[in-house]
């Protein structure tokens, strides 16, 4: 990095940490400070939502995800407009309706005391989990690519998000994550613009896409029903719309950004907004990996984007194998770089039939080499976990970066690290003013006996804030990476939000099912999920439609075995 990347990379996170903490301070009660003064309007809601989902996993992860497998990840976004709409018209009225601060003191009034607290506790473990994975995730792998101290730069994301997360509370949140996502917009259009200018001469954007068609990284839909694959139509479409609902629906890091809605239209309309948003969006991301994948169908690539791995094995017995399996991939690639542009050579939209036999060969062509250089990869991540055992070696993650910090020119690298370190700092944003929340009202004032001022809670709410901060730095300095992180963080959820949706369902719709059958079937239903998630007989989006029916089988089942006294509703 250059003087000038990191001028504008800590002129960019200083300006929102200290817009947002100057904008907001001296909120004087708590439904300023848990819920913005309910100012906020539908553009800001959309946009609040839009950036706590849209963590710094999604913008290093999702292009790595594209590079290796193709676009068939959007799939995983299908349920969503579902879910939006869905919430609109059951969630959002009610939750104005009860004037809640928190999503679960709704489940109080229809059930109990024990069954609040129990949803609360579940909310707190899996979010509470999730927020340190999204400090760690850009850490580790900035930490890697940079050779920045990893605890350090923890400590440095968690606080900063805390000193302004601490100080205004929702409203802070707010305001800065609009900042955020037009730093998160601007950086991803100029670095799918600048991939485009780096292509050879002659390789427009159709013809691009073309290539990417012939290696099968265009593939979108999969209507198939096999359960090995985890991204497919129906996968999206039924475990997405579950997922999505628990997460918009009951999850307070979401909850807390549209109860901060000026009215319930607003809110409303700031939900479809994200619904019709969202998807294109992830699209779009996916689509830039793919383009950073032609570009590497031009340009040498490393066998392992993760500089660490390199480390490792260039400087183990296995460095001559290692060397002499890079030499060899260097071949496949001159081989494939002559065939996708002969490839390139053909119109994309030909519908000629003189050439189409040769493009057929040349594909197939492109075909084998890109089997052979997958195999050279898996061989090279073999023999780094020979080297290491402990070294990780999916590469996923470290694919968009190691293009930013190679490729683009000078103040633009510092521009993309900022659009990273945003998007980590909006969502730990989010994940620490909901945490605080919860923990405030489901919890601490729930059980305080006595009568305090509404300047307790506030302070109270910027303790936990502080706490759970902390907190998630702890996490972030002890975690490890796993697998993909955007999966990690989407695993952690449905291993948790099948079982909390449930129970909001039957809230909502199961009137004759009361609070004992409701408790004993949401402990049942947790420890079944996870020994399921444990022994990977589903792939992990599916979780959550089997948590949401058999927590709600289970209640209907043990409400007609045990039975319960009616709680008294506050509808």
């Amino acid at each position: 990095m250059q003087t000038i990347d990191w001028i504008v990379l800590s002129v960019t996170l200083l300006f929102i940490v200290l817009y947002g903490a100057w904008k907001t301070k001296g909120s004087k009660n708590v439904q300023e400070y848990i819920r913005g003064g309910n100012e906020a309007k539908w553009w800001t809601v959309g946009l609040s939502v839009m950036a706590t989902q849209a963590s710094a996993i999604t913008f290093l992860s999702t292009p790595g995800q594209a590079f290796h497998s193709g676009m068939g990840f959007v799939q995983f976004y299908f349920g969503l407009p579902i879910a939006m709409v869905i919430i609109c018209m059951v969630f959002i009225p009610l939750y104005h309706k009860l004037n809640v601060y928190t999503a679960y003191e709704y489940l109080e009034s229809r059930f109990d005391q024990k069954t609040r607290s129990l949803t609360a506790v579940l909310f707190l473990i899996q979010r509470g989990l999730a927020a340190g994975i999204t400090i760690f995730a850009p850490a580790i792998i900035l930490s890697a690519v940079l050779g920045w101290n990893l605890t350090s730069l923890n400590i440095v994301i968690g606080i900063l998000v805390i000193i302004y997360t601490v100080s205004g509370g929702t409203k802070a949140v707010n305001v800065t994550q609009k900042q955020q996502m037009a730093v998160i917009f601007i950086g991803m259009f100029i670095a799918f613009f600048l991939i485009i200018s780096y292509l050879p001469e002659g390789i427009t954007f159709s013809k691009a896409l073309d290539i990417a068609g012939a290696s099968g990284k265009m593939e979108v839909l999969d209507f198939s029903f096999n359960l090995d694959n985890r991204y497919t139509f129906w996968s999206g479409i039924i475990g997405g719309s579950f997922l999505a609902l628990s997460y918009f629906g009951t999850d307070q890091s979401q909850v807390q950004r549209y109860l901060s809605g000026k009215s319930i239209k607003e809110s409303q309309l700031g939900l479809l907004f994200n619904g019709l948003l969202k998807v294109p969006m992830q699209f779009f991301i996916l689509l830039v990996g793919v383009m950073v994948f032609v570009f590497y169908q031009f340009n040498p690539s490393p066998l392992n984007f993760n500089p660490k791995a390199k480390e490792v094995i260039t400087s183990s017995e296995y460095a001559e194998e290692y060397k002499s399996l890079e030499v060899e991939n260097e071949k496949v690639f001159q081989k494939k770089k002559e065939a996708q542009s002969k490839y390139a050579q053909y119109p994309a939209d030909s519908q000629m039939t003189l050439g189409l036999e040769d493009k057929a060969a040349l594909k197939n062509t492109i075909i084998e080499l890109n089997e052979l250089d997958k195999t050279n990869r898996e061989t090279a991540k073999a023999l780094i976990t020979e080297a290491d055992p402990d070294q990780e070696t999916n590469d996923k993650d470290y694919v968009f970066i190691h293009f930013i910090l190679n490729n683009l020119p000078r103040g633009l690298i510092g521009l993309l690290l900022a659009v990273i370190l945003s998007a980590a700092m909006s969502s730990t944003a989010s994940e620490l003013n909901a945490l605080a929340s919860t923990t405030t009202i489901d919890l601490y004032k729930r059980n305080v006996k006595e009568e305090k001022t509404d300047k307790h809670y506030v302070n109270a709410s910027k303790f936990f804030t502080l706490t759970w901060g902390v907190l998630a730095i702890l996490v972030a300095c002890f975690a490890n990476l796993f697998d993909n992180l955007i999966q990690l963080v989407n695993i952690i959820g449905s291993i948790f939000y099948g079982n909390v949706l449930g129970i909001f369902l039957l809230a909502f719709f199961i009137k004759f099912v009361h609070s004992n059958a409701t408790f004993m079937a949401a402990l049942i239903t947790q420890v079944i999920i996870i020994f399921v998630w444990w022994q990977d007989w589903l792939p992990f989006l599916w979780l959550n439609a089997l948590g949401c029916g058999i927590v709600m089988f289970l209640a209907i089942l043990l409400q007609f075995t045990i039975g319960s006294k009616p709680k008294v509703s506050m509808q």
